[in-house]
């Protein structure tokens, strides 16, 4: 009889139908804690299943448009941040592709995040990140830098793709068929795959920041108007990662609650 480590770990490696077979099989051992372990991986195994019902549910556009091609996500990371460049991905993934908890950025920590960046860059097909600076998101206005990061994503596909599923938006300079999905990083594999990429892109770069300018706490807050970071950006001025154009309102308060100091005195 095998002891009841021995069992623990056959069944650590097994997965699906492996696992199954394993689970009836040892549902006869009349040991409590071989009906622990049983217990316990039963209910690991309807994680498994309901996790491959949701993926195989966010699939419904790439089955939807797989006549086209290849399928590209696309996704941007750092519109609303008041300092660091923003960054787009496009990832195209292999049509029988299964990578566990993919879904979007935002609804992942930032460990899973990591995890699901490795596993997504060795299983794609091509991928490529953009990322367009603070300087350049003033002159030309945040939309426009993030249509100018996802070209710039787009143009480091090798190969290249049929179709784009988008994240509710357009590109404008693009000639292939695009397809804006609302709320897409939920409901797309290709699209949730590139928000991963995008958001662990700029996040590894705003601790990089962090490094050379810790005073502002950019590895925290990552560039988003937290309350910590504010008080910075009064205490210390703007860094030259700050997007001059979103920091103008927050500036203007200060010069304002200055000059009515300045009328008390």
């Amino acid at each position: 009889m095998k002891k009841i480590k021995e069992i623990r770990d056959e069944l650590d490696q097994a997965q699906g139908a492996e696992l199954l077979s394993l689970l009836d099989a040892y549902e006869e051992d009349e040991r409590v804690g071989v009906a622990g372990l049983i217990l316990r991986y039963r209910k690991k195994l309807q994680k498994f299943e309901e996790e491959q019902q949701r993926l195989e549910q966010m699939r419904a556009y790439e089955k939807q448009y797989a006549y086209a091609g290849r399928i590209c996500g696309i996704d941007e990371a750092g519109r609303g941040p008041l300092a660091g460049p923003v960054a787009a991905a496009a990832v195209i993934l292999p049509s029988d592709c299964q990578i566990l908890y993919l879904n979007d950025s935002k609804k992942l920590s930032e460990k899973k995040r990591e995890e699901l960046y490795q596993e997504i860059t060795e299983k794609a097909v091509a991928w490529g990140v953009g990322l367009v600076s603070p300087a350049r998101i003033d002159e030309i206005n945040i939309l426009q830098a993030t249509y100018e990061a996802m070209r710039l994503a787009l143009k480091k596909l090798d190969p290249g793709p049929d179709l784009l599923l988008n994240d509710a938006v357009t590109i404008p300079g693009i000639s292939l068929p695009q397809v804006p999905i609302i709320k897409g990083d939920a409901k797309s594999v290709s699209i949730a795959a590139a928000s991963i990429l995008a958001k662990v892109t700029r996040d590894r770069l705003m601790r990089e920041y962090d490094r050379i300018m810790p005073e502002y706490g950019f590895a925290s807050h990552k560039g988003y108007g937290s309350a910590a970071h504010l008080e910075a950006i009064r205490k210390y001025g703007p860094s030259p990662i700050h997007r001059r154009s979103f920091l103008t309102h927050i500036l203007e308060g200060d010069a304002d609650e200055q000059a009515q100091a300045g009328d008390r005195i």
